[in-house]
């Protein structure tokens, strides 16, 4: 239809789109909508909520540490009220022990880290003869001989400063001009003043922290239901679910985090004390501390240790001892205590937890290292819950982000088949190789058949998903052949009845979850139409195997003609023809009634793979002797003892000639 100029009126134009969307059907629009939300906003707000945390850290970093003293102290005050102490003794006895733990802690751990700084001059000797023993035994390097340098020059310094008060030296050598301060006489109050007056900011920081935390553990239900009204008032169930996780993650962290930073602790201060190295309280109740920090906390709380053995002992047995006490505690505390009482369950994955503990250490230093992890599994939970911070549980979280079908999919585009059989062989330490080809693989080559059928898969991406695919079989062989051996020995054991007893008879088929035994029988397995369906077939086959069938895989590309149907043995049982499009039920029409003459006394079947791997009524396929939509399915008709379905003979169809050619052939030598 053709538009003479700009005369068409709109209602024209109206009935024209109209009657195109009846023909056509209604259009598709690839380009985004305009009123699509853009990722500009949300990219600046998370920049102003940076820059807010990092200027605000004076006001923000005491009430992060109330909100997550109160997480944690929360259940303890639960518990004495369950006990009959009313709300305001629970809370303040809670809060009240809390402190007085804390604070006892901070002033023994100054009060050795005094002693430690006192007693360092008297250990300059041993260091630079282990050091200078190593430049002997022939290990002199750059690093040793600066390293040596800078002890002695150290030492020196030391001896200089503890000189200087002695008696004034001879005339002989060169005095030094003296500095001279002039000291004018102050007041006790301002002297005073002088000194508490640095210990100011950490005392009111601390109490405004202790009454932060009196006031939410009071109010905790007043603040959960203003929370809720405030941000999830329209979806109370999910507003409640993520402040109930928030709340139990962060609290079950912190507990068992102590609770296994505390037998770290312990039984290496012990250890440490036992093979006498000095204050050893000290480096258990540091051990405690430093474990809060992921992964460099302990590298820190075991360096200490080690360096003032390095320094205290002549020799190197001391260091040889503390380092076999370390090896053994972080050997007990991975793979015993932790496993427990699972203190390292956080719900986030390692990158996020290093990632996140270089962040919360620039935002707020030294502090924001050690709450880096409790943090980061609030932020986790956010995105779980609320939409628009969904990346955050993409980025800090360890639950996988892709299901196991498309991540196998997305191996098998990149053509990288050994990564795919990493994935295989986790899958199959708890599953069988059916299990595996039923629930994750079948469904990833269903995805690949999406995608050609919206033509965004090339042929020779298919190509390449098939060579995957058939490597990722083949590397899988080995598991196939143990499964295949347990299946014999399983079978073995069945047959076998006990001593002197009948064997007890079958009733029915037996367990339907358990495929037949193939033993003794031959299959003949091939792709339908491409080479998505040629990998079907190919997965298919080797469960075939696996319960001890023969079996001959073919592609679709080896049936194109008459000739090529020699490839199937002739004493074959079965011949199962592979399909991962449903719309092929014509295509599989054709396929089964050709291998239905040609082979009349084998049993033909079709197979139309489905998505949901759920037992449903196949659609009817004519001549064909079964029709399967799942692996479990196809194998147990493929295997099964039932005869093949009569085939009605092909009628030949006669042409007959027609009269008047002989006429046209007379006619023909006169023309």
């Amino acid at each position: 239809m053709k538009a003479t100029g700009t005369s068409m009126s709109s209602s024209d134009a109206k009935i024209t789109e109209a009657e195109l969307e009846n023909d056509l059907g209604p259009r598709r629009v690839y380009s985004t909508s305009p009123s699509a939300p853009s990722r500009m906003p949300a990219f600046a707000s998370v920049l102003a909520v940076i820059a807010i945390l990092y200027f605000g850290k004076d006001v923000l970093l005491p009430l992060a540490i109330a909100v997550l003293l109160t997480f944690a102290l929360a259940p303890i005050s639960s518990r004495l009220r369950k006990l009959g102490m009313p709300r305001i003794p629970a809370v303040i006895v809670t809060v009240v022990i809390a402190f007085l733990v804390l604070v006892l802690f901070g002033l023994v751990v100054a009060g050795h880290v005094a002693e430690v700084a006192q007693n360092l001059p008297a250990y300059q000797g041993n260091i630079i003869a282990k050091i200078r023993s190593l430049q002997d035994s022939g290990t002199d390097s750059g690093i040793v001989r600066r390293l040596t340098s800078v002890v002695e020059s150290v030492g020196r310094e030391l001896s200089n400063a503890g000189e200087r008060p002695a008696a004034p030296g001879t005339g002989s050598t060169p005095r030094e001009p003296v500095l001279v301060e002039i000291f004018a006489p102050s007041r006790p109050i301002e002297t005073l003043t002088s000194l508490i007056g640095p210990l100011l900011g950490p005392i009111a920081s601390l109490g405004l922290i202790i009454v932060v935390v009196i006031f939410m553990l009071l109010e905790r239900e007043e603040l959960r239901d203003r929370f809720i009204r405030l941000v999830g008032y329209g979806d109370l169930h999910r507003t409640t679910e993520a402040i109930q996780e928030a709340g139990s993650r962060v609290a079950r962290y912190l507990l068992m985090q102590l609770v296994v930073n505390c037998a770290y602790g312990v039984p290496l201060a012990l250890g440490l004390w036992a093979v006498g190295i000095p204050n050893p309280a000290l480096w258990g109740m540091l051990a405690i501390v430093l474990r809060f920090v992921p992964y460099i906390g302990p590298v820190i709380a075991t360096i200490l240790p080690l360096f003032l053995a390095f320094a205290v002992d002549p020799g190197w047995s001391l260091v040889l001892w503390v380092g076999a006490i370390f090896l053994v505690l972080e050997l007990t505390s991975n793979n015993v205590i932790e496993p427990w009482l699972y203190g390292s369950r956080t719900g986030l994955s390692p990158l996020a937890i290093i990632v996140a503990a270089i962040f919360w250490a620039w935002l707020w230093g030294p502090v924001g290292l050690v709450l880096s992890t409790p943090l980061t599994v609030c932020l986790a939970v956010l995105g779980r819950y609320v939409p628009q911070f969904e990346f955050l549980e993409v980025v800090f979280g360890s639950d996988p982000v892709l299901d196991p079908k498309e991540r196998l999919y997305q191996r098998l585009l990149a053509g990288d088949p050994d990564e795919a059989t990493d994935y295989a062989e986790e899958f199959l330490e708890e599953d069988y190789l059916e299990d595996y080809y039923g629930k994750v693989a079948i469904p990833a080559l269903l995805l690949a058949e999406k995608d050609r059928r919206r033509g965004v898969l090339t042929a020779e991406q298919m190509e390449q998903v098939f060579g995957t695919a058939i490597t990722l079989v083949s590397n899988l062989a080995e598991i196939a052949q143990e499964e295949e051996q347990e299946e014999e020995e399983e079978g073995e054991q069945k047959e076998k009845p006990a001593a002197g007893r009948p064997s007890p008879p079958k009733e029915g088929n037996g367990d339907e979850s358990e495929l037949p035994d193939g033993r003794g029988k031959t299959v003949f397995c091939v792709g339908g139409r491409g080479p998505l369906d040629d990998a079907s077939a190919a997965m298919l086959a080797q469960i075939l195997q696996v319960q001890g069938a023969e079996v001959v895989a073919a592609r679709h590309s080896d049936i194109p003609n008459r000739r090529a149907m020699s490839l199937v043995p002739k004493q074959s049982n079965a011949i199962v023809v592979c399909f991962l499009n449903e719309d092929s039920a014509r295509h599989a029409t054709i396929l089964v009634r050709r291998f239905k003459r040609i082979y009349p006394a084998i049993r033909v079947g079709a197979v139309l793979w489905v998505e949901d791997q759920k037992e449903r009524q196949p659609p009817a396929l004519g001549e064909a002797d079964f029709v399967a939509t799942t692996l479990t399915s196809a194998a147990r008709e493929a295997l099964a003892d039932a005869p093949p379905s009569l085939v009605t003979p092909a009628r030949k169809i006669r042409t007959r000639r027609s009269s008047n050619k002989t006429g046209i052939a007379a006619a023909s030598p006169g023309i």
